[in-house]
């Protein structure tokens, strides 16, 4: 008989308000579509990271025939040389790399005859104008920094490379978005808070008389006050949900069907990912609902 009770309390509630009801949901869902998409980019930069980083290597390039690196003073880089900086990857730097791979110039010209069958550019390049170089995979791809301290500056290296600097680039831009994906969730968040408040604050007002006689029959505050927290607690709610069909229909026919087809060597997230993280949304959606009604009911200690 309580729960009918309430529930029918709750049903008038959201008829007499339904315009605020309506705005509660369409903000939540936009809020915490915001929340969902900055999540989303960040499972897409670690699933990038994850990929790439254990890919990529450090290019030891020796120096070349003419080079005006002041370690390439003695010409191209000669046997003993060669040796010297492979000693010094195997003790220096051996917990630190994992493999070494020694590329000579031949080696560098096949690939680049592979890669670049017709030139590059229109320019035909000779044996003689590739580099030899050492390829390094780390154990640990944050290590580049050692590697470089390590070897930059020693005689016959020209130059040390890292492969990841081709990517920071996007990394970068992806976690700048998703930056500004929680700014705008945060502000949005704000709003939601501020009109499921208002909403229960009306709804209170406008049944102030019913909850004066519950009251008096001896009604508990808990019991007085329920109606309103579902009120705030279903709009929130449903605004998720929405949140959530929305960012599974993005990834699904926006990145899966559509991105996925056209550059298909990334991972990608899936809509599996959305579904990880719908339950952080419901949570944030019941939240954002319980502190607005609490902070609200409190302030209206008469209802």
């Amino acid at each position: 008989m309580r729960l009918q009770f309430v529930l029918a309390e709750v049903l008038q509630g959201l008829r007499r308000n339904a315009t605020m009801v309506v705005s509660v949901i369409l903000v939540t869902f936009v809020s915490l579509t915001f929340v969902g998409a900055a999540a989303l980019l960040q499972m897409q930069v670690t699933k990038l990271k994850g990929d790439w980083y254990d890919l990529v290597e450090v290019s030891v390039f020796l120096c070349p025939e003419g080079s005006a690196v002041p370690t390439c003073a003695d010409g191209e880089a000669g046997d003993e040389q060669v040796a010297a900086i492979e000693d010094v990857i195997d003790t220096e730097l051996g917990d630190i790399v994992a493999t070494t791979y020694f590329e000579t110039k031949e080696e560098a010209f096949e690939a680049f005859e592979a890669r670049y069958p017709d030139g590059y550019q229109g320019t035909q390049l000779t044996v003689d104008d590739m580099q030899a170089s050492f390829r390094l995979q780390l154990a640990d791809p944050e290590q580049y920094q050692v590697v470089d301290d390590v070897l930059t500056g020693r005689d016959g290296i020209e130059v040390v490379e890292d492969q990841r600097a081709a990517f920071e680039p996007l990394f970068v831009a992806l976690n700048r978005a998703s930056i500004v994906a929680v700014g705008l969730a945060g502000v949005m968040l704000l709003a939601a808070a501020l009109l499921i408040t208002t909403t229960i604050r009306l709804s209170a007002v406008s049944r102030r008389r019913e909850t004066g006689i519950m009251r008096l029959v001896g009604a508990s505050s808990l019991f007085v006050q329920l109606p309103f927290m579902l009120e705030g607690a279903i709009a929130a709610l449903v605004g998720a949900v929405l949140a959530v069909v929305g960012l599974w229909l993005a990834v699904q026919y926006l990145v899966a069907d559509w991105l996925a087809r056209s550059v298909d060597w990334v991972d990608y997230v899936s809509t599996t990912d959305v579904l990880t993280i719908a339950p952080l949304l419901l949570a944030v959606a019941v939240a954002l609902a319980g502190v607005s009604s609490a902070v609200t009911l409190y302030r209206s200690s008469r209802v």
